[in-house]
């Protein structure tokens, strides 16, 4: 059994901690906090599972990590914080743990990480003999493993086009939607992850990687965007009011150019309501869905809509994205120590988890 560590127990860290607790080669060590209300509270309870772990939350960091876990899924934000997200998991890979995190946008595709972020983790991973690797769902495998597995289902490839479409008023992190992505706010606003060169450099990175699959050269990474009004004030069950006139929907896409030609896409279509840009993608059912296009010969198509914490598909995503993290826990100890990408770690399948409560 692995000793793990869940680090964080937001939106991410609720479905680690289900995850660890039902892997049969994992053993939950640990919860960290940052909020002293959940310190002494029990993971299951942190985790929604409805039952005690016998495992209690915890603020105390050093102790945690001197005793020298083997695994860390960090799950603590890195949005607002990356250079504190880089020195935790730096913490961790010096004790030999290794790491899985969605937290760090700029190391999915590491091999071209910026080296502010990649040369710190190559100094812990040779201080300490941890691992490193991040990944997501988008970005993540609904950026990579994903359109990768289905390119080779096709006999002629055009382009790939990779799609969230989502209802983010189920989307319980009401600062990262009013304030990074602007629902709410006037339309001369600037979110911050829509600002110029932002989004490429969440998404590029995954744009980059599958151009590396399949062995072609990107000749530039370029933006469009879109932003919609709200035509009436709506009302959310999470995050209150977002008035008439106030951003309701963002349309932007990250495109890889192949050619001269936009090949290699990742878009997404985000709404605060259903009733704003209806004449946009819209998911099978309204609320949200992954969806990945290989146009060619043939055309293939496939909609992923995932849920989870009371049908709820922004937790099915988290969920997700946290499955193939965890997954990755077991390969990784094996494997090397070494900064890890989507390309190198196996999706592998739930072995001894069928039937498994």
């Amino acid at each position: 059994m692995i000793p793990t560590v869940v680090w964080g127990t937001g939106n991410v860290g609720r479905a680690a901690i289900r995850a660890v607790e039902a892997h049969p080669a994992l053993d939950l060590a640990a919860v960290l906090v940052h909020s002293p209300d959940k310190v002494g509270r029990d993971a299951g309870e942190l985790g929604g599972l409805g039952r005690g772990l016998g495992v209690t939350a915890t603020d105390d960091i050093d102790a945690v990590l001197a005793a020298t876990p083997g695994a860390v899924v960090y799950a603590a934000s890195g949005d607002v914080r990356p250079d504190e997200a880089l020195a935790d998991i730096g913490r961790a890979i010096r004790g030999g743990a290794v790491v899985v995190t969605p937290s760090l946008y700029p190391l999915y595709d590491q091999r071209n990480a910026p080296p502010e972020f990649r040369d710190p983790v190559l100094a812990a991973v040779a201080d300490g003999g941890g691992s490193l690797f991040v990944s997501g769902v988008d970005p993540g495998w609904g950026n990579d493993v994903l359109p990768l597995l289905m390119s080779g289902l096709g006999t002629v490839v055009d382009g790939i086009r990779c799609q969230e479409i989502f209802d983010y008023s189920t989307y319980e992190q009401e600062e990262s939607v009013r304030f990074l992505v602007g629902m709410g706010q006037p339309m001369d606003y600037e979110p911050l992850m829509l600002a110029p060169s932002i989004p490429t450099m969440v998404w590029g990175g995954q744009i980059r990687l599958m151009a590396r699959a399949l062995g072609v050269e990107i000749d530039e990474i370029r933006e469009t965007l879109q932003r919609r009004p709200l035509d009436t004030t709506v009302s959310t069950r999470t995050m209150g009011e977002f008035a008439a006139g106030t951003q309701g929907a963002v349309r932007f896409e990250v495109q890889g150019i192949v050619g001269g030609e936009p090949r290699i896409v990742i878009e997404h279509v985000t709404r605060i309501h259903p009733s704003c840009a209806p004449d946009w993608p819209v998911p099978p059912n309204g609320d949200g869905a992954h969806r990945v296009i290989v146009e060619g010969r043939p055309r293939i198509e496939i909609t992923v809509e995932a849920t989870d914490e009371g049908e709820n598909r922004s937790a099915g995503g988290n969920a997700t994205a946290v499955g193939r993290l965890v997954g990755a826990i077991e390969w990784l100890v094996t494997a090397e120590p070494g900064l890890y990408d989507a390309l190198d770690v196996p999706l592998l399948p739930a072995v001894g988890r069928l039937g498994r409560k």
